[in-house]
């Protein structure tokens, strides 16, 4: 079975005259843009047509630059030295800078429309587009004058855009070494990171001290990434005139404070429950003190819980239809189709994610599978991720862009699927094994999560005066692991280089990716209930849901399903349902 994906449905190769074509195609599509707006918001006379217009050639524009980045972001994350997939995304996002002058410019034109909202009410088209021009005028007030705009766009692609790529360079090609069996070797570090979900307890600890070591020959250089990429955004934010960097995530995550903070406040009210966890399962891993880190993740119980790609597919399908045939029919097209990259292998970049098409009306999910059952739970997480682009295949392009924090929902109702039915078919030591495998992914979302943004409040809180070194970035990651981990935790093992081996602290244009985690899973665990509750006439309203998650903000999305997310109490009867599981393990272990 192929574990490399294909992405001939996009471009066969970077000299395919269709790659060609559409590169030469851009050129002319921007210069129709930047066109358009000059001659058309010099006044604000017949906006109707004037949005109208904008809507098609926006939705055109973005469609086909959309294919051409794909392309080229999705070559470089499994072979970060392939010099055409460098060359060409220069060019393309040299190109691209060539849209922030008529953006900012349409955008500071928006503003100056007054009664947009009646406008819009006079054409189908607009009706549909309603939400997204509507947020354009609210954040009309962010955009600076069209030399400036032009400016940041262009600084980005040899500022915080470079640095990333070098942290990915970095990282996808650092080789450890490490001797296995008497046998010396070196191996990626995705293949090192795998290695904390292995059986044997020596093998995990060695693991975890080569990859700890390792980082220190790569320590200040991705440091300096990361602080020129903080450093960039928190000038930029500034000039734009938000309160912080969080109130600009939350801005652009459609997200109230008050939604994060009630949910925040949960979160830690369910720390001791999580610490129960841990040291229970230090006990049972026969450590005499608090868990060390590199056992977070170990496998627990006798069940044999590995599998061959083949097996995780047909695991994946089967429990995705005790939901509804339409995810199951998604996931084997996937597989099908070669839309998955699952080998580890030297220059792919770690951890996993899924890129949703919808220029193409598929997706393409990398993950580095290496057999374990945390592996398995990975894919089915990517494909939520696919389905939910698949269901918002009815949507034109500016429709289908949703939110940081609704973003994890589909792939962590997916992960319950997977987890539910499988303890539902499980035996005693089966059941035991997932359970713990469950409960060690929630800690994950939940516990490392909120330690992950602690330490970015503190990252960017400190990054306003001075550029940090990396081992004051290793000493905030240890504090926050300290203060929210506590005595779970055996305090002389725990991992301070969690900043550099996460790729979403060197995402250029999002901050604060740690938190929509934590959302995701909890909502995700109260549409669950609701689907338990209803049964089959939920899936309609789930697939609903997941549909329109491009043209509303979070809390109208939610109330859907009858789900307020200002209230405490919702955020801890999700809480709720994981803290079940965890008196359910500590029970069965003994």
């Amino acid at each position: 079975m192929e574990l490399r994906w294909s992405l001939d449905n996009l471009y066969t190769a970077f000299d395919s005259k269709e790659f060609i074509r559409d590169l030469v195609k851009s050129d002319t599509t921007i210069s129709t843009f930047n066109l358009w707006v000059i001659k058309n918001t010099t006044d604000t006379k017949k906006v109707v047509k004037k949005l109208e217009e904008y809507i098609k050639i926006n939705n055109d524009l973005s469609e086909l630059t959309g294919r051409l980045l794909a392309f080229c972001n999705l070559t470089l994350n499994v072979d970060t030295k392939n010099q055409q997939a460098l060359h060409n995304l220069e060019i393309l996002e040299k190109k691209l800078t060539n849209l922030a002058a008529p953006s900012s410019k349409f955008i500071k034109w928006l503003g100056t429309i007054d009664n947009l909202n009646d406008k819009l009410e006079k054409s189908d088209l607009l009706k549909e587009h309603k939400f997204i021009l509507m947020e354009n005028q609210r954040q009309s007030k962010y955009i600076l004058d069209e030399k400036e705009e032009v400016l940041i766009s262009k600084l980005k692609n040899t500022g915080s855009n470079s640095w990333s790529k070098l942290k990915n360079l970095l990282v996808s090609n650092l080789l450890i070494d490490i001797n296995i069996a008497g046998e010396d070797k070196k191996l990626p570090l995705p293949v090192i990171r795998n290695m904390a979900h292995e059986k044997d307890a020596g093998l995990r600890k060695k693991a975890y001290e080569v990859e700890l070591n390792a980082y220190k020959t790569i320590e200040d250089s991705v440091a300096a990434c990361l602080n020129s990429i903080k450093g960039e955004s928190l000038t930029i934010n500034k000039i734009r005139g938000y309160e912080s960097i969080l109130d600009e995530t939350l801005i652009n995550s459609r997200m109230q404070l008050e939604s994060l903070n009630v949910m925040l406040s949960a979160l830690k009210e369910s720390l001791p429950a999580f610490r129960r966890f841990y040291k229970r399962k230090s006990e049972l891993l026969g450590n005499s003190k608090a868990l060390p880190f590199y056992d977070l993740f170990a496998p627990m119980g006798e069940v044999n819980m590995t599998y061959t790609y083949e097996e995780a597919r047909d695991f994946i399908v089967s429990n995705f239809r005790t939901f509804s045939d339409k995810l199951a029919d998604f996931a084997q097209t996937a597989f099908n189709k070669n839309w998955i990259d699952a080998e580890p292998r030297e220059g792919k970049v770690g951890g996993a994610f899924c890129y949703n098409l919808h220029s193409i009306g598929e997706s393409r999910i990398m993950t580095n599978f290496s057999g374990s059952f945390s592996d398995v739970i990975t894919l089915a997480h990517e494909l939520g991720h696919g389905y939910h682009g698949y269901c918002l295949n009815t949507q034109t392009e500016l429709n289908s862009s949703y939110p940081m924090p609704i973003a994890e929902t589909a792939s962590t109702f997916c992960e319950t699927i997977i987890k539910k039915a499988a303890i539902k078919r499980a035996n005693k030591d089966e059941a035991f094994t997932i359970l713990e495998a469950d409960i060690s992914d929630c800690g994950q979302v939940i516990v490392d999560i909120y330690s992950r943004y602690i330490f970015e409040t503190e990252l960017f809180k400190r990054r306003e005066k001075n550029s940090l070194s990396a081992d004051e970035l290793k000493g905030i990651m240890l504090a926050a692991q300290k203060e929210v981990y506590g005595e779970g935790l055996d305090q002389e093992f725990l991992h301070p280089y969690m900043w550099l081996c996460k790729p979403h602290y060197y995402y250029t244009d999002s901050h604060f990716y740690n938190f929509p985690y934590a959302f995701g899973l909890l909502f995700a665990k109260g549409l669950y209930a609701e689907y338990l509750e209803k049964g089959t006439a939920f899936i309609d309203t789930y697939d609903k849901l997941l549909s329109i998650t491009g043209k509303n903000n979070i809390s109208d999305i939610t109330k859907l399903v009858g789900i307020n997310i200002n209230s405490i109490d919702f955020w801890r009867n999700s809480l709720k349902l994981i803290e079940k599981d965890i008196d359910e393990f500590i029970k069965l272990s003994k």
